[in-house]
């Protein structure tokens, strides 16, 4: 044990906790392994199996094999505590486990927090954690009830309705978007009360943790002369904008294509969902197969940007989408700071936002060249939009991760963990510890455009 964490200190906090990342992922495959986690008579191979265990460790949901055909009982059990541990985070779930044991939490677990979380200071990390998991258990234990006592007239008996109503609860809040109908949420296509409940939970769980926390702090009236930060105004205004544009445009784009046949409030519903779910969740409440491709492409755009930072979401996140566009509009006019909400966003900020989008523009692209050449059967708008889908960790699919060939799995594999650890924490990864340097070069203007 002194070995390990001599080694384990000669590496940054965003080496361990991708590290930890892999090993989460070994023991979700265990898991997902155990005797009695199959049906009887059900085999899968190794890669679907590794893909799924990934899968869920990155709560994406994109998956091979069809769940409920797949897994007892007791199999889902191991996939809904699976998804606790890739929705919460690994320091998360740590770091309650400790506080149970009353553990002293070290310094260094300060620090593995606070790069977990994208947070930029170790001061209230560890009552972050527990803010964290109080608020994810009482939203998940209050969605698993509800469901579960309205669902329980399309089922025989409770326990049906319990399995189906938890699994739902944590899969739409944790934004993994694994179902147990085998056709996501059609059969709920016509009960709204379903869809508004899973919309909520969906939204809660991608919001971002620290809204969630200073919410909570409003209402209770805890904090004296209580503001909001900034980073929750831009996190909820961004959210809600996405939003209603994407449940606008799909409207408009398939009013004309597949909503055709369909009641208006049917079109209502079906694109709101749609545009909330395609952030994170990946849980279709229609045959997606039946969208045009620039809606299809439009819905790859939302998944690429994703949930907010410090969520169970991934893609680049709103807020890296909506600093990019304020220092494009402050740039246009002739601004040198970006002033929002009567704050100024730091320039480190703006530095970071485009490494962001540049690197994983970068991804997509490379990913989308490896399946062309691997998946040449596949059209492209289904390739992008798989590939976004796991790279946003929404777990939204045309249908076809079940045909990808071995080498476009494991593609799907990389991106689905990228984009569950995190960009900025991949880049830390690669870059090692920061190195000051005691000098600098003179300055000079390049030509740019």
């Amino acid at each position: 044990m002194k070995f390990t964490r001599e080694h384990l200190y000669r590496f940054t906090p965003a080496q361990v906790i991708v590290f930890y990342y892999f090993i989460a992922i070994g023991f979700s495959f265990l898991l997902l392994n155990l005797p009695g986690v199959y049906l009887p008579g059900v085999e899968v191979s190794f890669i679907d199996s590794l893909f799924t265990a990934v899968s869920a460790v990155s709560v994406t949901g994109l998956t091979p094999i069809s769940i409920s055909g797949t897994y007892s009982v007791f199999g889902l059990c191991m996939l809904m505590l699976v998804l606790q541990l890739g929705g919460i985070g690994i320091m998360s779930i740590g770091t309650f486990f400790w506080l149970l044991v009353k553990k002293k939490i070290g310094l260094r677990e300060r620090q593995l927090i606070m790069v977990d979380h994208n947070q930029y200071s170790l001061a209230g990390v560890v009552e972050l954690i527990r803010h964290i998991v109080q608020i994810i258990f009482l939203i998940e234990i209050t969605g698993g009830i509800i469901l579960t006592l309205y669902i329980m007239r399309y089922y025989d008996s409770f326990g049906e309705a319990l399995l189906n109503g938890m699994f739902m609860s944590v899969s739409a809040t944790t934004n993994a978007g694994f179902d147990l109908t085998g056709s996501s949420m059609l059969p709920y296509f016509n009960d709204y009360f379903v869809q508004t409940v899973i919309m909520i939970l969906i939204i809660l769980g991608a919001i971002g943790f620290p809204v969630l926390i200073e919410v909570k702090s409003y209402f209770s009236k805890t904090v004296p002369n209580f503001r909001f930060s900034l980073f929750t105004k831009i996190t909820t205004a961004t959210f809600g904008l996405l939003l209603i544009w994407g449940a606008l445009l799909i409207f408009i784009l398939e009013s004309f294509n597949s909503f055709k046949g369909l009641a208006w409030h049917e079109k209502i519903f079906a694109s709101l969902f749609h545009s909330v779910s395609s952030r994170s969740a990946g849980l279709t409440t229609y045959d997606i197969t039946q969208f045009s491709d620039a809606t299809d492409i439009f819905i790859s755009s939302l998944m690429f940007i994703g949930a907010s930072p410090s969520s169970v979401g991934g893609g680049i996140r709103t807020t890296t989408f909506a600093i990019a566009l304020l220092f494009l509009y402050n740039f246009a006019q002739g601004n040198n700071v970006i002033n929002i909400f009567r704050r100024e966003i730091k320039l480190i900020d703006v530095y970071r936002s485009y490494a962001v989008i540049l690197l994983a523009s970068m991804m997509v692209m490379t990913a989308l060249l490896i399946l062309l050449i691997t998946e040449k059967d596949i059209p492209v708008v289904a390739l992008l939009f798989e590939i976004t889908s796991a790279f946003g960790t929404c777990g939204m699919s045309l249908g076809i991760t079940s045909d990808l060939s071995v080498i476009g799995k494991l593609i799907i594999m990389v991106l689905m963990f990228i984009g569950r650890v995190g960009l900025i924490s991949f880049l830390y990864t690669l870059g090692g510890r920061t190195n000051k340097k005691p000098y600098t070069y003179p300055k000079e203007r390049v030509i740019i455009g």
